[in-house]
């Protein structure tokens, strides 16, 4: 089920370099939305590196019966 940016908050410590929180917070930055954003998109990348690994044998036979037969119900396709 995704997650949504309304899920429930819970706090957590996190250490992040001086210099770079300073910059975010004059630009006025919020820095725990950045830190949510950034580790959701890390999290979605990662779950969709790891499905693709998990399913790279089945995809692989999957794209050579294409290759060597075309595709399902080719012949009545109207595009």
């Amino acid at each position: 089920m995704p997650r949504t940016v309304s899920a429930p908050k819970k706090a957590t410590n996190i250490t992040l370099s001086a210099d770079v929180l300073a910059d975010a917070k004059a630009l006025g930055i919020n820095v725990s939305q950045a830190c949510d954003q950034f580790l959701r998109d890390m999290v979605r990348r990662e779950q969709e590196r790891r499905w693709e690994a998990e399913n790279a044998e089945f995809i692989a036979a999957y794209n050579a019966g294409v290759a060597s037969e075309g595709l399902p119900l080719e012949a009545w396709r109207t595009f």
